[in-house]
């Protein structure tokens, strides 16, 4: 019925209702972006039908009959193995794989110890056969297992996971000539068996015509196919345990030592795998690494954190590997020993100490030491004794910032408080804590602006003035090593006196405007630029403007820039700072 709807209506319910899944859109989108063909729906329409055919076989009313402890547990656990078949697949692939590998491990290899105890084989090499192939299989699930906890990397390649296959295929036709030879399994039960290993004949017919010019692009076709095809095994397990019953048979009697035996290994295939999960301590367990999305979440301050989350970002920042650094500690390090050489760093008595500690962890940044702004979240205690600034909350930080460029501000006065510009400002400008090459006053809307900079830029030594000249850029550069310096800048629109007292070196240069803006970069929240809104100083608009630099060194170096009309191309050095020019 839902077919038919999908059918005369939507292609995703069509596909709903044969695959019993939502349709996957991006595929759609690509394979089949203007609904399916003809070949698809009606290969979907004859998919729908036999899985419903399919489905009813599975839902029959179990078989009466009595069923001793071993027959009673395979039962329920071949269906809960069509349970998973069904619908548990879909909640348990929102786990973690190892823990779906787990459960797979854990169901399948008691079933396979089920088996080989409840079918009455008749014939003791045929059992010893299915064993076998029993244990390869599950040998391949539990390297799966231990490959994804990264216990083991044992890569099996073609040949390996040709044998594996071929194993599962002997493995089911055993297990089908067991059930004969047991005599409570029906005919219909026995064809469903061997109708089960069309899954593994159909691969390599359906992987040629997917590859051939039978579609004219990708197609769906084989998947549905290869989906109805599984059902068949699903089918085939229910069946099983429907006639469970012996239906009065003799049972097979079980030595003492064959019962052990029994108990044993079903004990051994239930428990072995979840031990594997309980990883040994001096194993490295890698919660976090550089790259992890846990540790790019957060970018707040110490004092945003939760004391529970202190240990996390201390890892991460560890494992961090952000501009091509090397991590604090190799990769290999594991959460716990990472934690516990950050607190032997907190104790440590000097920078050397740090260096050996990080030495002994194989570290390959030994030499650079470790900054109290990672060891902050495992000893807030110790280094908040000396840098109480590290403990602060991003609010606090962020008015600590704000208190801290008001009183760089108020350090810095007008140098000219009678003589008022059209417009003006004065601020704190914020050097490169590495050093700089000086302050821009440019045209920001310039479209050849960053070219007319790195001219500026190698222009900045032409003379010991130290302000290079490139078009709508000039590059004022700084006399002395400082990282701030008080700024002062003003238009007028006529040229203001000279008044050179008082000031150690005066230079007037020529700027131009194509856009008609002439500013001073603002910080903005960031490390470099003025600490405060700076004016367009172009009050004339797009022309040609004359730009007067005036530097002073006192307590602080400080700048005035005035800026008026002029057509004038001349450099003019109005007075020359005597140090720069011996």
């Amino acid at each position: 019925m839902l077919a038919a709807v999908g059918l005369a209506s939507s292609d995703a319910l069509l596909w709903t209702a044969a695959e019993w899944t939502t349709a996957p859109d991006l595929e759609l989108d690509f394979i089949a972006p203007d609904r399916f063909d003809v070949l698809t729906k009606a290969v979907l329409i004859v998919a729908a039908v036999v899985k419903a055919a399919l489905l009813w076989l599975i839902l029959r009313p179990l078989m009466p009959g009595l069923l001793n402890d071993r027959e009673r547990a395979l039962r329920w656990l071949l269906y809960a193995a069509v349970a998973y078949s069904l619908v548990l697949w879909f909640p348990l692939m929102w786990l973690p794989d190892e823990v779906d590998l787990t459960l797979s491990l854990v169901l399948w290899g008691t079933i396979d110890v089920l088996y080989l105890l409840v079918i009455r084989w008749r014939a003791r090499p045929l059992r010893a056969a299915a064993g076998v192939m029993f244990a390869v299989t599950l040998a391949a699930s539990a390297n799966d297992l231990l490959d994804e906890l990264d216990l083991l990397d044992v890569e099996p390649g073609a040949v390996g996971a040709l044998v594996v296959m071929v194993c599962g295929v002997a493995a089911t036709v055993l297990t089908i000539i067991g059930q004969h030879r047991d005599g409570r399994w029906s005919r219909g039960t026995l064809i469903l068996g061997w109708s089960s290993l069309s899954v593994y004949v159909l691969v390599y017919p359906l992987a040629f015509v997917s590859e051939s010019d039978v579609f004219s692009g990708p197609s769906f076709v084989p998947q549905i196919v290869m989906d109805a095809a599984a059902l068949v095994h699903t089918v085939w397990l229910a069946a099983t345990a429907r006639e469970m019953p012996s239906s009065g048979l003799p049972a097979e009697p079980l030595s003492p030592g064959r019962r052990r035996a029994a108990r044993l290994a079903v004990a051994a295939v239930t428990v072995l795998p979840l031990v594997v999960l309980i990883r040994p301590e001096s194993d490295p367990r890698t919660t976090f690494s550089g790259w992890s999305i846990g540790c790019d979440e957060w970018d707040g301050n110490f004092g945003d954190l939760k004391p529970e989350e202190r240990d996390d970002v201390f890892v991460c920042r560890a494992r961090s590997e952000m501009g091509g650094v090397p991590p604090m500690f190799p990769h290999t390090t594991s959460d716990q020993q990472i934690l516990g050489y950050g607190r032997a760093l907190c104790h440590a008595k000097d920078r050397e100490e740090q260096e050996a500690l990080l030495r002994e962890a194989g570290s390959e940044r030994a030499s650079w030491g470790v900054d109290s702004r990672d060891l902050v979240y495992v000893c807030p205690e110790i280094v908040g004794a000396t840098q109480p600034e590290l403990l602060r909350t991003s609010e606090e930080a962020e008015a600590a910032s704000r208190a801290y460029i008001a009183e760089l501000n108020a350090r810095c006065r007008d140098p000219w408080p009678r003589t008022k510009g059209v417009v003006q400002a004065t601020a704190n400008y914020s050097l490169f804590a590495d050093g700089d090459y000086g302050y821009f006053v440019h045209d920001p809307e310039d479209e050849a602006g960053d070219t007319r900079a790195d001219q500026a830029v190698e222009r900045l030594y032409d003379d010991n003035t130290q302000v290079g000249v490139a078009g709508s850029a000039v590059l004022v550069g700084h006399l002395e090593d400082v990282i701030d310096l008080c700024l002062t800048v003003k238009a007028f629109r006529t040229a203001p006196p000279l008044r050179l007292a008082g000031w150690d070196q005066v230079t007037e240069v020529p700027i131009t405007t194509p856009t008609g803006n002439l500013t001073v970069p603002e910080a903005d929240g960031g490390d470099v630029g003025a600490n405060a809104p700076m004016p367009n100083l172009a009050i004339e608009g797009k022309g040609r403007y004359r730009l007067r630099v005036y530097v002073r060194l006192a307590e602080e170096e400080e700048h005035l820039v005035v800026v008026f009309p002029g057509t004038s191309k001349k450099r003019l050095k109005l007075k020359t700072w005597e140090y720069a020019s011996e």
